[in-house]
């Protein structure tokens, strides 16, 4: 049986928020409240670990993974090149609400991608995932923990029994406040992408880089 724990949202457990910490680095899977959904959690630079995120999500390959760093020194290894616009907005709307896409580093696996040699990268904004990153030196997936083509779960309950039966930790938060996801945004091309406008507006995101 999948080892399931209460934490709380607001003053979540460091023995706890280490513990999860301690499965990932061993190469296990958890499942972590985000700001609005819950999350499959894996260390996002060991193939085995992704290949399971893939797996319990019935994912195609060629859909990208985007993942969650502690601070901004994570990107480097991760991402090519921290370009100055990506330094304005991560100034402006992280933690959460933005999800960057960036150049994806030599030697990233090349599953993240899709292979399209391209990264998302974002800094969490819940307490509990925020805890666990602390606790990690390595980027960890961040994709919700919902098989494909279902809805995203606001509660553990309603994140699907294969899932929850597959998976080494899940810290369970209590219900989650549905809102909308992080604002989805290319930067590989020389000029701002929207792919998915979320909790960020592109008026906004326009605001920042003309610098009004």
């Amino acid at each position: 049986m999948t080892d399931r724990r209460r934490i709380d949202p607001a003053a979540p457990d460091p023995e706890l928020l280490a513990e999860a910490a301690r499965r990932v680095v061993a190469g296990g899977v958890i499942v972590f409240p985000t700001r609005h959904l819950y999350g499959l959690g894996a260390d996002a630079l060991n193939p085995e670990a992704v290949g399971r995120v893939f797996a319990l999500k019935g994912r195609s390959p060629a859909k990208a993974l985007s993942v969650l760093v502690r601070d901004e020194s994570m990107l480097t290894g991760l991402v090519r090149e921290v370009p100055a616009a990506a330094r304005l907005l991560m100034e402006r709307f992280w933690p959460g609400r933005l999800t960057l896409v960036l150049a994806a580093a030599p030697g990233v696996p090349e599953a993240l991608s899709g292979g399209q040699g391209t990264i998302g990268v974002r800094l969490p904004g819940h307490p509990v995932s925020r805890g666990v990153m602390a606790r990690l030196e390595v980027p960890l997936t961040a994709t919700s923990a919902n098989r494909a083509g279902e809805p995203g779960a606001h509660t553990v309950d309603a994140v699907s029994e294969a899932i929850r039966a597959g998976v080494d930790l899940i810290l369970d938060a209590g219900p989650l406040v549905p809102g909308a996801g992080s604002t989805v945004l290319d930067l590989t091309h020389g000029t701002a992408r929207v792919l998915r406008e979320g909790a960020v507006s592109a008026a906004a995101i326009r605001a920042v880089l003309e610098g009004d």
